[in-house]
């Protein structure tokens, strides 16, 4: 089961200019001791189920309340990447689909606000290091270009050494093009957003208030039961609260609240660093992916955006890049504490640069990297590799989005709406399974994100994240291919 966040943590990059109207908010300051909707968690997930509340005519007259253990989107979403590019491959076409759909929802939100969060449109070039992985990329693209050709549009395989040079690839032997990527500074984006609700009125955030345990109300009056208003009751340091509806936007937190998902979304730590690029060195037109790169596990990419040259606060051009398993010297799986820092994967990251891309510049005499900021952060992956996303079964009124497997940009903010969607469609009185099923109808839902007792149990037979950790499984397509791909490695 997993803890609480810790209440410290490495220093991200992305919480180096922080929002001063956010840090400690609290927007009333004492809590409340009920709402109509309580949401758990203040990063993409969280922030955007506020939003599309805020938005929707039918959640006039709510009370919406936001509740964080940390500061305001202290946890995943302030301490990722800075990508938000969909995997358009890797999954089914229903899911390529609604990543992109994701994406375009970002994007375009960030357009239509002037967002100042360094937002770039570009091409996304995904790497992979050894004959067989490129080898099963390029069968995954073709697969994607028959059975789903408006999205196989917009992936192409380059092999020709003098292509990948171009983009500045050094020795894999094969990549991928995807044309619908993005990179951007992800915390300045959540806080965009929340402070705009809370300006407008239309949220109540309280930072530094975990929620410690959720359980069914029972009220002391007969009242108060028939009506149904208050289904749940929320407790934390701060004193306890009553709600209609939960909605957990927790991520890889999730089985502190619920511990029958202890086994579905299972915390995982990363490392993250911010790199000062070889002098003279020119920007780079791409975001990366490196699969299975200088002999790592290829179910863990390492990933890079680059931030500005100019015309942005403090712009150095940093080199965001993430990921350093093959260097790891410390568990990952399980893990909850990102106030530890695994010095062998921040060592491989200052290195690995050097030797995977054409970075130009002075390059001659380096043999790392200067980091300005290196530090942790909690993922939550899913068991069988999709998110999590509806009611949570025997718990009325508590409603989860998460378990996004370090994939959350492309994801966490349409998985958000449709918990939303859910939500008001029952308070309308409208049943969540009719609901959810015009959501999957629509191309709004991947039918694998629902929740259901079925999957749930289906999730059993499969492996656990830790021995798909140590297979090394990747580019599993559906539970039903997780579990086919489980039988033949006991055959």
């Amino acid at each position: 089961m997993a803890s609480l966040p810790t209440p410290d943590s490495t220093a991200s990059f992305w919480h180096s200019e922080p929002s001063k109207f956010l840090l400690g908010h609290r927007t009333t300051s004492d809590l409340p001791t009920e709402a109509d909707i309580i949401i758990v968690g203040s990063g993409i997930t969280g922030a955007s189920a506020a939003r599309f509340l805020a938005e929707d005519v039918r959640a006039k007259g709510l009370s919406i309340m936001m509740l964080d253990a940390r500061e305001a989107c202290w946890c995943a979403t302030g301490r990722n990447g800075g990508h938000c590019q969909p995997l358009l491959f890797d999954s089914s076409p229903d899911v390529a689909a609604f990543e992109l759909r994701n994406y375009n929802t970002v994007k375009s939100y960030i357009e239509e606000h002037d967002v100042p969060c360094e937002w770039r449109s570009l091409t996304g070039c995904r790497t992979f290091w050894t004959e067989p992985l490129a080898k099963a990329a390029a069968e995954d693209v073709r697969d994607l270009k028959r059975n789903a050709p408006e999205l196989g549009k917009e992936v192409t395989v380059i092999d020709d050494e003098a292509q990948l040079r171009k983009h500045r690839v050094n020795g894999a032997p094969a990549a991928t093009l995807t044309a619908c990527a993005g990179s951007l500074w992800p915390y300045k984006l959540i806080a965009f957003i929340l402070e705009k609700l809370i300006k407008e009125g239309r949220v109540n955030l309280q930072t530094k208030t975990s929620v410690t345990k959720i359980e069914p109300y029972v009220g002391n009056n007969a009242n108060v039961v028939a009506t149904g208003r208050t289904r749940q009751i929320l407790h934390t340091p701060r004193g306890s609260i009553r709600a209609r509806h939960v909605i957990l936007a927790t991520n890889a937190y999730t089985s502190h609240l619920l511990p029958e998902f202890a086994d579905l979304i299972v915390p995982e730590r990363g490392v993250m660093t911010a790199l000062i690029p070889p002098v003279e060195s020119p920007r780079l037109d791409n975001s990366y992916g490196f699969v299975g790169a200088l002999g790592g596990n290829p179910i863990h990419d390492d990933y890079l955006v680059q931030r500005p040259f100019s015309a942005v606060p403090n712009p150095a051009g940093h080199l965001m890049f993430g990921g350093g398993y093959a260097g790891k010297t410390l568990n990952m799986v399980g893990e909850t504490d990102d106030s530890i820092l695994d010095e062998g994967s921040t060592t491989y990251l200052r290195k690995a640069l050097l030797k995977l891309l054409i970075l130009g510049g002075e390059t001659g005499r380096l043999k790392e990297l200067e980091a300005t900021h290196q530090w942790s952060g909690i993922w939550g992956t899913s068991k069988d590799h999709h998110p999590w996303v509806g009611a949570v079964p025997d718990r009325p009124g508590v409603w989860l989005a998460g378990g996004y497997s370090g994939h959350g940009m492309p994801n966490g903010t349409l998985c958000g709406k449709a918990v939303v969607e859910m939500v008001l469609g029952q308070e309308d009185g409208v049943a969540v399974d009719d609901v959810e099923n015009k959501l999957v109808v629509e191309g709004n839902l991947p039918t694998a994100y629902a929740i259901t007792k079925e999957r749930m149990e289906h999730c059993k037979v499969i492996d656990s994240v830790r021995v798909q950790d140590q297979k090394g499984i990747v580019g599993i397509r559906s539970l039903d291919a997780l579990m086919q791909a489980q039988r033949d490695s006991k055959l």
